[in-house]
């Protein structure tokens, strides 16, 4: 594995140049290993000689969800004997597909996240508590933990939920740094203040957080992201990774996109027809995975829709830096008229008080378009939170989605459903949609 830390601060011809090396080894040995990508060159055509760096590669074919899930086993490049973990996808958009890793890929995953908590100020001194699972073959968890000890910081493994009891570990250790989903951060705040914990005096001065955005396109925070930082000021780090890609996209301290790690990972941003887009323009997110044994990927299609930037960042980073995701290319809706991405959806439903939890459901109608509904829990009465929230909605969307009103139990059920590692804000129950 070749490895080059500092190749971020580098200039981006050097970085290219780099990266160019890297995708003609990653050629010979996907050529030579891989059943899936020696298949898939053989039926293009595609001699792996002519692809001559990384501005030839768009010669090359996309690898999609789909091929992943219809070939899964073709994509190991070694004997199962040098497999040394085993973990999975969640299965958000169809059935999981299994990511098996090398020692080395282990090792890779480690130095990625090293890099990442770096990327967001991470130093040695630091006490992470870990408010995620480390079971369900969950990839993160195990790679937020050897990230962090490979950084030399201290964790803490609390794992998910129970307000109180990460607030009394965070107080008992104090707890300087934590790695949470940001709705979860939601309910942190919500006990802190039941329970006259000063929020601008406890001992946590940062939070990388994963699952969910904090940000707009324009890179100010959302409606989430205002919410947790206007009453628990402290510094919110972004994250954007994905279990296929083994790597993550982690803001600075700048706050302007995650920042690519050039030496274990090619980012492209794609049109419909698999052709490279510039910066500034949004489509869909490409990666091609540098150093990885076990299941290498080339040109993947991640769903994901954003863009990226090639300015230097005040952190000194020349490294490529990814836009907030402003959507899944296959959850997209077309209601009445207008295109939505449920993740402006939640972020209308985020900045409304007296909306205490929701799920986002789209579905086909009886003629066959798309329709929305909201399923809402309110400590408002019925008919008076539907007679404010209509015409909130009215205003935000152009449209006025179905509303659908459930306790927090009923909530809690739709938003956690058996065997699920994620919570749940956006079910896709159309005909043509996945499962």
């Amino acid at each position: 594995m070749n490895l080059n830390p500092q190749l971020a601060f580098e200039p981006l011809h050097k970085q290219d140049e780099w990266q160019s090396q890297a995708l003609q080894t990653l050629l010979q040995y996907l050529q030579a290993h891989s059943p899936y990508y020696q298949r898939v060159f053989k039926e293009h055509h595609i001699n792996i000689a002519n692809i001559k760096g990384i501005k030839d590669m768009h010669y090359l074919p996309t690898t999609t969800k789909s091929d992943m899930q219809e070939f899964n086993w073709d994509f190991l490049c070694v004997p199962s004997t040098s497999i040394k973990e085993y973990t999975a996808t969640s299965g958000t958009l169809g059935r999981p597909v299994t990511i098996a890793l090398t020692h080395n890929d282990l090792e890779r995953l480690a130095y990625n996240e090293q890099q990442s908590f770096t990327i967001a100020d991470g130093k040695p001194e630091d006490c992470y508590q870990l408010m995620l699972t480390l079971d369900r073959q969950f990839m993160a968890g195990i790679a937020y933990y050897q990230g962090i000890r490979k950084l030399g910081a201290a964790l803490v493994r609390t794992g998910p939920g129970l307000p109180q009891m990460q607030w009394d570990t965070i107080f008992r250790l104090q707890s300087n740094s934590i790695v949470a989903v940001p709705s979860f951060m939601l309910k942190m705040i919500e006990y802190a203040q039941e329970h006259q914990i000063d929020l601008k005096h406890t001992p946590v001065k940062k939070a990388v957080c994963i699952g969910e955005s904090l940000r707009q396109a324009d890179f100010e925070y959302n409606a989430l992201g205002q919410k947790i930082h206007q009453d628990w000021p402290i510094q919110l780090y972004s994250t954007y990774a994905s279990t296929e890609m083994q790597t993550a996209f982690t803001e600075c301290g700048a706050g302007m996109g995650g920042h690519q790690i050039p030496d274990l990972i090619i980012v492209e941003i794609l049109d419909d027809h698999g052709n490279p887009l510039p910066q500034g323009q949004y489509g869909e997110v490409a990666i091609t995975t540098l150093g990885v044994e076990g299941m290498p990927l080339l040109r993947y299609r991640t769903g994901d829709i954003c863009t990226y930037y090639e300015t230097q960042c005040s952190c000194g980073r020349y490294s490529r830096r990814l836009t907030p995701v402003l959507g899944r290319k296959q959850q997209m809706i077309k209601y009445k008229g207008t295109t939505l991405y449920p993740p402006a959806v939640f972020d209308i439903l985020n900045n409304i008080p007296f909306i205490k939890e929701y799920v986002v459901e789209v579905f086909t109608n009886e003629l066959g378009t798309d329709e929305l509904r909201l399923h809402i829990n309110t400590p408002l009465p019925v008919d008076d939170c539907d007679n404010k929230l209509k015409p909130l909605l009215q205003s935000r969307l152009r449209v006025a989605p179905l509303l659908h009103f459930h306790s927090a139990s009923e909530i809690q059920q739709m938003q956690f459903p058996a065997g699920s590692r994620k919570q749940l804000k956006f079910m896709d129950n159309r005909k043509s949609g996945l499962e």
